[in-house]
């Protein structure tokens, strides 16, 4: 064995035996080859401590959307680890994140402008149901403490996202949060109503009033969602949902929350993707695209009214804080992300690269099982089904969907593939690329139908 070959195997027993990896079970870990280790990447390629080379199809997590071997947020954080690298989020803050906060207010939908920052997205999202519920209780009703949530979004795996996040693990971890409650979400291809296009997300946004008027408008504190939900399955809802959502809230002085940790910072196609549902939340939760993942940050960001309590009541702080919120490399990291991508125009870019990734998706309907093709910019998908003219669905677990899975790791693309096959490269993705990308899974999906021809119905 060579000295290379040595190390890189040391590596592996190194990571087999010692790292505890997210969200899979012991039979992957305990396997012959073990973890997949990753050594290095640059733009939209990984490539492994063996040398083998992966596209990256989903951002690392729908997070490195400015690509991977960024010299120059590199630079950044390493400049301000040599100037000041930490100081107490508690009575202080740092230049860097004073100046973050800043672009954040000018860069986000409507008139939100003040930045509570923290160290990703489930951290986001637990800020903003704080906030929301103390603003409430601070508003003279103690009472509001419900939560609206929809049916299949995620929120995150800290205990009261979770307790937000549809696919929630009861046997585990229940009870939840107290108070929280799931409505029927945004989709166009099997909805709850029967219903399609616009008329089945008016249909869902009455639903979200009715479940308010059925909690008791008295003690509903926010409702939440995301406005693309990866989770839920890519259902793009039309605009007029989201203007419902802000007018019903505003009718029964709820707080509305967007969650935009995975739809931020061009992956639709605009900076943010409330930007195309013409409504502004009073609460946004970014994170994973604020600084492409160079560094962990998110933030809730909030409107002046959602503030002005805090002003209003100056005696009175925010019954929360969190040791790394704010942290000045971080905040350096993503002042140079978003540098970047108004630099190089990536959300133009991405918007560019998200119409042709859907048109090259179009050409998979032809395979029997694909249901359906759907998308915004740079967040794509393809459901596989058992039978395509009754839409019966595939769980993420059944052996169709983990075998295609296999197979599209082992040709070389990284992805998420569950009964969605996901699509969402960094914003600096080029065509050739995205051909490549699709042409993976065509030929996954093929070899996969072949095997399992008798469960697929066409």
């Amino acid at each position: 064995m060579t000295s290379l070959a040595f190390v890189k195997k040391a590596v592996a027993e190194k990571a087999k035996d010692h790292v505890w990896p997210h969200q899979l079970p012991w039979t992957v870990q305990a396997e012959d080859d073990g973890l997949t280790i990753f050594e290095s990447g640059k733009n939209s390629t990984l490539t492994d401590v063996h040398g083998k080379e992966y596209l990256d199809g989903i951002s690392g997590l729908w997070v490195v959307n400015v690509g991977h071997g960024r010299v120059e947020i590199a630079e950044a954080m390493a400049e301000q680890a040599k100037k000041l690298a930490y100081v107490s989020a508690v009575g202080f803050t740092n230049e860097p994140a004073a100046h973050l906060a800043h672009k954040l207010s000018e860069i986000t939908p409507g008139d939100l402008s003040r930045s509570y920052m923290v160290s990703g997205g489930s951290e986001a999202v637990e800020t903003a149901i704080k906030i929301a519920k103390q603003v409430q209780a601070m508003r003279g009703f103690p009472r509001r403490y419900k939560v609206i949530a929809r049916r299949g979004s995620y929120h995150g795996m800290t205990h009261g996202a979770m307790s937000l996040t549809a696919s929630r693990e009861e046997k585990w971890f229940g009870p939840f949060m107290y108070g929280v409650s799931h409505v029927p979400a945004p989709n166009h291809y099997r909805n709850d109503f029967g219903l399609e296009g616009e008329a089945g997300d008016i249909m869902a946004a009455k639903y979200v009033e009715q479940e308010i008027i059925n909690q008791g408008p008295e003690t509903v504190a926010c409702v939440i969602g995301e406005p693309v939900s990866s989770a839920a399955g890519i259902h793009v809802p039309s605009p007029k949902y989201w203007q419902m959502l802000r007018e019903i809230c505003d009718r029964h002085g709820v707080i509305l929350i967007a969650d935009e940790v995975i739809n931020g910072f061009g992956r639709t196609g605009t900076m943010f993707c409330m930007e195309q549902m013409g409504a502004t939340p009073d609460i946004m939760t970014v994170a994973k695209g604020l600084t492409s993942g160079y560094m962990p940050m998110g933030a809730a960001i909030a409107s002046p009214k959602i503030f002005a309590e805090f002003e209003n009541q100056p005696e009175i702080s925010m019954g929360h804080l969190l040791t790394f919120g704010g942290h000045a490399v971080a905040a350096a990291a993503a002042l140079k992300n978003i540098e970047i991508m108004e630099e190089e125009n990536l959300v133009q870019r991405g918007a560019e690269m998200g119409v042709y990734l859907r048109e090259q998706l179009e050409g998979l309907r032809s395979h029997p099982s694909v249901g359906d093709v759907r998308g915004i910019g740079l967040l794509q998908g393809i459901e596989v089904v058992k039978n395509k003219e009754k839409k019966t669905p595939l769980n993420k677990t059944d052996k169709f969907c983990t075998e295609l899975g296999k197979k599209v790791f082992e040709k070389g693309l990284v992805t998420r593939t569950w009964n969605i096959v996901h699509f969402a490269p960094p914003l600096v993705v080029t065509t050739d690329e995205i051909d490549r990308m699709v042409a993976i899974v065509d030929e996954a999906l093929t070899e996969t139908e072949r095997e399992f021809q008798h469960e697929i119905e066409g």
